[in-house]
């Protein structure tokens, strides 16, 4: 009788035991859903036509899963907002307005004809650009990528789970647009240095009247319209 209560006793552990062990294996499966599911909301809304950025950035902000999934889900959001980061910055120069009023009359006028700002602000902004590329592109580094994850200190599991169903992906999205319209902007920033240059080493070869430039000096008139065709 009293080894037949062992045994019903042992019996009862295991039971208990094994429903435990169901309901980690079962959430674990719930948590690992969730997190895919966060997976592909956020690819959808970052591949929406007009992108939401306070939905997104809301997104990002917030963890959704919990355990170590949730370590997971931090690893590649944090990784999102960086690149978002990076992208934002990237928007912000190609958007400057002055970028466009540095070739004006106007600025001959304020600027001219040492051209202390511009010359200030071209060599800043092509500094400022040729880190954000190299900054997107090392984004899109597998390793750079994979580091957020490390970092977290979790078993190859879930550092598995991050590389499969994340950074697979993430070579694919490499937009080598942003690459070309940023050589792009550089190299119309470093003719514009020419022109500066230009005219600040010839101060006594133009001027302005009635809102025109006008040059006294052929040579310098030709080659200042050799460098905005250039721009054309």
């Amino acid at each position: 009788m009293k080894k037949k209560k062992i045994f019903i006793f042992i019996g009862l552990v295991v039971l208990i035991f094994i429903i435990f062990i169901g309901f980690l294996v079962g959430k674990d499966l719930k948590e690992e859903k969730k997190l895919l599911e966060v997976f592909d909301e956020i690819n959808l809304l970052s591949n929406e036509e007009n992108i939401d950025i306070e939905k997104l950035n809301q997104k990002l902000n917030t963890t959704e899963t919990s355990g170590d999934y949730a370590k997971v889900e931090e690893a590649f959001k944090s990784y999102l907002k960086d690149l978002l980061s990076n992208i934002t910055d990237i928007i912000n120069v190609l958007d400057d307005e002055q970028l466009t009023n540095i070739l004006t009359i106007e600025n001959y006028k304020n600027d001219g004809k040492e051209f202390l700002e511009s010359k200030e602000y071209l060599e800043k902004t092509i500094n400022e650009l040729e880190n954000l590329k190299n900054e997107y592109n090392n984004l899109f580094d597998e390793e750079k990528v994979l580091s957020y994850i490390k970092s977290k200190n979790l078993d190859d599991y879930y550092v598995d789970l991050y590389k499969n169903e994340f950074v697979k992906d993430i070579s694919a999205s490499k937009d080598e647009a942003v690459i070309d319209n940023i050589n792009t902007l550089i190299s119309i920033l470093e003719l514009s240095q020419k022109i500066i240059d230009l005219l600040c080493e010839n101060k006594n070869a133009w001027d302005i009247e009635n809102e025109n430039l006008v040059f006294y000096d052929d040579n310098v008139a030709n080659k200042y319209e050799e460098y905005i065709n250039e721009l054309e």
